[in-house]
C-alpha cells in the first residue's frame, strides 16, 4: 500500500494556489462587486460565512477559470470549495499519467464516473474543462440532475463531455449506473459526511462560528446541502465502505476507484474492508488546503500487467 507525503498547499497544477484576484473574479462575474470589501488586514475578500457571497464566487471563478457561465445552482443545495474539488481532479489526473509514460492522458475518450455528482457538476466542470475529459454524473435526485442539465445547457463546451445518469434504487452505488460495455477510467465520489441531519448542522454551526468568531452562530446548513449531500445512515465510514463492496462487481469496467476520505480516523476501516476484497492496487492520496488536510483512497482490481495495458486495449 502506498501513501504519498502530504503537500504544503494545493495541487501544482491548481489555478487556485495563490490569493483570489478579486478585480479579476470580478470582471468575470460582476455581481461579485457588492460582497468584496477590505479586510481587516487591508485585503480584497468576502465575507465567508455569507451564503450568496460565496455562491457568486464561486460563479466567478468557473466562469474565469474554466469557461462556465450562468452556473447556478436550486436553493438548498451544496455549494461547494472550488480549489480542493479541483485538487481531485489533478491528483488523478497524475495517477493515470503513472500509466501512460508520464504524460497526462487528456481528450474525450478519458471516461470518468462521479457519484452523487450533486446540483453543482464541479468534477465534471473541471475535468472537462482542464483535460477535455468525458463525465458521467449519478445521482439519486432528479432535481439535482435537472440542475446539472441546465448548467450543461448553459455551455456548449460541457455539451460534448457531461451525462447524467440516475440511480433509482437509493441502497446501490454501482448497479443500475455501470452498464457491462463502460469502460471507466476512474471513478471519483465526495461522500456524505455525516451520521443526520443534526449532526450536520452542528458541524456547519461549527464552520459558521469558527469564519464569524461569533458564539452564537446561526444553527442551520447556511451552505446548503440536501440528505443525500451531507448525511446518510452510519455516515462517512458506511458509505464508503457499501461502496467498496459494491465495487467488486465491476471490477473489470473500472481501471481506478477512489473516494475522498475526510476524516483520518475511518481510515483503518476502510482499508481493513479494502483488504477482504483483495485488490491489486490501493493507493492513499493526502491534500492539504491550510490547516485542513483530507485524503483520496484509490483502489483497483486489475492486476499490473492489466492496468498499464488499460490505455492500448482502450484505443486512446
Amino acid at each position: 500500500m502506498k501513501n504519498n507525503q502530504t503537500t504544503k498547499s494545493l495541487h501544482p497544477r491548481n489555478p487556485h494556489n495563490t490569493r483570489y484576484d478579486f478585480e479579476a473574479l470580478i470582471k468575470s462575474e460582476s455581481d461579485l462587486k457588492q460582497y468584496v470589501k477590505l479586510n481587516k488586514y487591508d485585503d480584497l475578500s468576502i465575507d465567508f460565512a455569507n451564503p450568496q457571497a460565496v455562491l457568486t464566487l464561486n460563479k466567478s471563478l468557473l466562469s474565469h477559470f474554466y469557461g462556465v457561465k450562468n452556473w447556478n445552482i436550486p436553493k438548498g443545495y451544496l455549494c461547494p470549495p472550488i480549489p480542493g474539488r479541483a485538487d481531485y481532479i489533478h491528483y488523478m489526473a497524475d495517477l493515470l499519467a503513472k500509466l501512460n509514460a508520464g504524460n497526462i492522458p487528456k481528450g474525450k475518450a478519458i471516461k470518468v464516473l462521479d457519484v452523487g455528482v450533486g446540483a453543482n457538476c464541479i468534477y465534471p466542470i473541471i475535468g472537462s474543462s482542464v483535460y477535455d475529459w468525458s463525465f458521467v454524473g449519478s445521482d439519486v435526485e432528479e432535481e439535482s440532475l435537472l440542475s446539472v442539465q441546465n448548467i450543461i445547457n448553459e455551455n456548449k463546451n460541457l455539451k460534448e463531455n457531461i451525462t447524467t445518469r440516475l440511480q433509482v434504487n437509493s441502497s446501490d452505488i454501482f448497479e443500475g449506473i455501470i452498464n457491462s460495455e463502460d469502460r471507466f477510467d476512474f471513478t471519483l465520489c465526495n461522500p456524505p459526511f455525516h451520521k443526520s441531519q443534526k449532526e450536520a448542522i452542528a458541524g456547519n454551526t461549527r464552520k459558521v462560528k469558527n469564519l464569524t468568531k461569533q458564539k452564537d452562530a446561526k444553527s442551520t446548513l447556511n451552505f446548503g446541502g440536501k440528505n443525500n449531500e451531507l448525511w446518510c445512515k452510519g455516515g462517512e465510514i458506511a458509505f464508503i465502505k457499501t461502496m467498496i463492496m459494491q465495487s467488486a462487481k465491476f471490477s473489470k469496467n473500472c481501471l481506478y476507484f477512489s473516494t475522498l476520505v475526510s476524516k483520518k480516523e475511518n481510515l483503518p476501516e476502510i482499508y481493513r474492508t479494502l483488504k477482504s476484497l483483495k485488490p491489486n492496487e490501493i493507493e492513499t492520496i493526502e491534500m492539504t488546503q491550510g490547516q485542513k488536510i483530507t485524503r483520496i483512497v484509490v483502489w483497483s482490481f486489475l492486476d499490473e500487467k492489466e492496468r498499464k495495458n488499460w490505455f492500448k486495449t482502450k484505443k486512446y
